[in-house]
Order: C-alpha cells, then structure tokens, then sequence
C-alpha cells in the first residue's frame, strides 16, 4: 500500500498520512509477530508519534514500496529497529546505481538516481550484508529481485559495489561495477527509532 504522493518536504505531510501509515504499520505488525516475537505494538506506535522524522522516513519507505516492519529491539537504547520487508526489492527503488561517484561516472544512459543518495533522502540506511542475511532468517526475500547492500570501503575505492539475492535456498553475495544499474535491482533499507 502506498502511503500519500512523494515530497521532498517533510513538512507537507498531514495527520491523516500519519494515521493511514500507523495503520498500515500495526496491521503488517500484527500480521508478522514472528519478526518480533514478544513485542507489544502499543510500545513501538508511542516512539513512532514521539520522533515525526522518522515516521516520516517509514512513510518514504512505504510509499516506495517497501512494507517496512519491526525486526529488532534493543533494551539498552529502547531503538525499533525497521527493515524493507518486501517480498522482492522495493519496486519504487530498482533501476539505481550504487552511489553519486557511480552516477557521475555514467556518460550517457544514467540511471535516475543511486541507491546511497536516494537513501540519504528518505532518511534510513541500506542494509549491510549481516542485517540482509538476518533479514533473510524471517523469511525468504528477493527471489526475483536483488538488493543493493552497504559496500566496505576497500571494495568501493577499487569500483565495486556489493549486492545479494536469495537463490536456491541460499543467500548470495554478489559483486559488480557500481555504476551499473537493472531493473531488477534496487536496495533495502533499515530505519531505527
């Protein structure tokens, strides 16, 4: 369910987007409890209306495509921890490249965007490998698609960039130039609140 039109403001957002999203959010909580087993929804919505930034990033999350959810709590920080819970790669991010440097490098056929700096925009994080293999021990992900995952440094500078798939009952990690781009490719996010 996408959730109110795109904006690049978070000020033009209304409380009933915020009360469709909340909505929208406890009904795939309730429907998921084995992402976050002994967890109380009450709990989570009373951070969700106290930090309306990061309502705000669920909301991009959502209206792009990726039924964001609850994976993780920590007892010390009191932090939700939210993941893109999409069955395949959030449709509303494919067809992006893996970073700004990626996109510049491109002469002619660029992308719309990149995977870094359309995350940056919403406000969450790709995930890295560990948080999609994690991801991928509450279900089975990215069957058709792939997923961009946050690339170490190393691998970067030397042009590279990291993604993962879930094939043959196995999750793999892939490696390729990251200023290529397919439309079956996007990336998944994380958000903490």
């Amino acid at each position: 369910m996408l959730i109110g039109k795109a904006s690049t403001s978070k000020k033009h957002w209304s409380p009933k987007q915020r009360e469709e999203l909340l909505s929208t959010l406890k009904a795939r909580f309730e429907k998921n409890l084995n992402r976050h087993k002994d967890l109380a929804w009450a709990e989570v919505q009373a951070k969700l209306e106290a930090n309306a930034e990061k309502l705000w990033s669920l909301n991009e999350m959502e209206r792009t495509g990726g039924e964001p959810d609850v994976v993780g709590h920590d007892k010390k920080t009191g932090e939700y921890t939210f993941y893109d819970c999409s069955p395949e790669s959030p449709n509303g991010r494919r067809s992006l490249c893996y970073d700004r440097e990626a996109l510049e490098s491109r002469k002619e056929h660029k992308p719309k965007n990149s995977a870094t700096d359309m995350a940056a925009a919403m406000g969450i994080e790709l995930l890295a490998e560990e948080q999609y293999r994690e991801l991928q021990k509450l279900g089975e992900f990215d069957t058709k698609t792939s997923s961009w995952v946050k690339t170490p440094a190393d691998i970067r500078n030397l042009g590279g960039a990291l993604f993962c798939d879930r094939r043959y009952d196995t999750v793999f990690v892939y490696h390729n130039g990251a200023e290529s781009y397919y439309a079956a490719r996007g990336f998944r996010g994380s958000l903490s609140v």
